[in-house]
């Protein structure tokens, strides 16, 4: 790790945009002031004109890794993300095998310290036959992102229907837990109402907004009755929304929630586009949830924006709509994405960091990351937000090889990526030759 000086960056922190150099050292952020002077053999970088943020923290992805290796994997995700500006992630267990266990669980992180260009962190997953061992996660508390529970939605093994352990895991889990919630008894009667269903317009109306509040209705009930910490994946409706508050600061809240960039983004009218690439889990629904969501993002009901991001191949999303699996590749256009809105005028900078960077360092008690503040890791990136950016098959790191933005032009780019200090993307390529970091939490 060598020493770096970033000149003239507008640095984008804790609500604020100011103009200052950044000297990296050891990994760490040595200093933030202003007219800082290089040293022999330091590298300096001139960012005048552009912003250095917080690197993106994505709470919730699906690199595949170990089983579907033919999807993705943690390597070539974990270069995606960090050429779209994420610096760390927390991954699922819905792999092959599930990490149902402690030792699948570290089997994972043991591949991640050798092949993820990022910082890494991964959930216990749940079952219904596996409570003992989820509830060891209390002792690992400061090493493990949290706990992982499907309430309704079947993933394999995963599927948590048993109300005795769900209530077991809610009244003695000291870790976080997150869930995906939907109702399968409501998405089971919704598909005896469509039994044609033959394209992608139908998926929000099998998996529609009563499913996901019944779901997301239990989990908090749940919640409020052990008083758990639980943080619930993929809002996508505004039915959902008024179960979420504004009137605590984010620190104080009990019960927290996600919106992921593209229920943000699309609509079920671009299914008619789309079809099966936008297919996912909860479903993208009519235009009003967007609206909802929108607004429930900046006034604080809805804390962190995330990715859910799902790769499949391009053979997988070509089955007939009941065939075709459900998820999405997004960590490498999410930052991008949410920059077009700074443009449009949709939200501010800060409030993309806010919800990006520093609700998840917040929200999970990540230690020492997701801000830019001395004495903390040097996870940033600098973006470059009047240089246009055209995704293309050729510029797409993820290992299915598509992207629903597609010939799409962002109006921003990223510039640099540096993760712990280091310089793994610039120029248009991923440095892999240095691994990130395990995420430790202050818990």
């Amino acid at each position: 790790m060598g020493s770096v000086l970033i000149k003239n960056a507008t640095i984008v922190n804790e609500g604020k945009s100011i103009i200052k150099d950044v000297l990296v050292k050891d990994g760490r952020i040595e200093r933030i002031d202003e007219g800082l002077q290089p040293t022999a053999g330091m590298r300096e970088i001139n960012a005048e004109g552009l912003y250095l943020l917080p690197g993106v923290i994505d709470d919730q992805v699906h690199f595949r890794e170990p089983g579907y290796t033919h999807k993705a994997n943690i390597s070539s995700e974990a270069k995606a993300a960090v050429a779209g500006g994420t610096t760390s992630f927390m991954e699922m267990p819905n792999t092959n095998p599930p990490a149902l266990t402690h030792a699948l669980l570290e089997e994972k992180y043991a591949i991640a310290s050798k092949t993820s260009v990022a910082n890494y962190s991964f959930f216990m997953g749940t079952a219904n036959d596996n409570v003992d061992e989820v509830l060891r996660t209390n002792d690992r508390k400061r090493e493990v992102a949290g706990v992982k529970i499907f309430m309704g939605s079947s993933t394999g093994n995963m599927l948590v229907d048993n109300y005795v352990t769900l209530n077991k895991i809610f009244s003695e889990s000291e870790v976080l837990i997150a869930t995906h919630c939907e109702d399968e008894r409501v998405i089971k009667a919704n598909k005896e109402k469509y039994p044609d269903a033959n394209d992608a317009s139908f998926h929000p109306l099998i998996r529609d907004a009563e499913a996901c509040f019944e779901s997301s209705f239990s989990a908090i009930q749940l919640a409020k009755q052990h008083n758990t910490r639980l943080h619930i994946l993929h809002i996508s409706t505004a039915k959902e929304l008024q179960l979420f508050t504004n009137m605590f600061p984010l620190e104080d809240k009990r019960i927290t929630s996600e919106v992921c960039v593209h229920h943000l983004h699309f609509t079920a009218d671009d299914y008619a586009r789309l079809g099966n690439l936008i297919k996912c889990n909860p479903a993208i629904k009519a235009k009003e949830n967007k609206a909802a969501l929108w607004e429930a993002l900046l006034d604080d009901r809805l804390d962190i924006i995330a990715t859910d991001h799902a790769p499949h191949t391009w053979e997988e999303k070509q089955q007939p709509y009941q065939q075709a699996p459900a998820g999405v590749p997004l960590v490498q256009h999410s930052l991008l994405l949410m920059l077009q809105y700074v443009k449009e005028g949709k939200l501010s900078i800060e409030k993309v960091v806010e919800k990006m960077s520093h609700a998840p360092a917040k929200c999970f008690q990540i230690a020492e990351r997701g801000y830019i503040r001395e004495g903390y890791f040097a996870d940033m990136v600098l973006v470059d937000l009047n240089k246009p950016y055209t995704v293309s098959k050729e510029n797409i790191l993820y290992k299915c090889g598509w992207s629903p933005f597609e010939g799409h032009t962002f109006p921003a780019s990223v510039e640099y990526t540096f993760v712990n200090g280091n310089a793994v993307y610039e120029n248009g390529r991923v440095n892999d030759s240095i691994c990130g970091q395990r995420l430790l939490y202050n818990r």
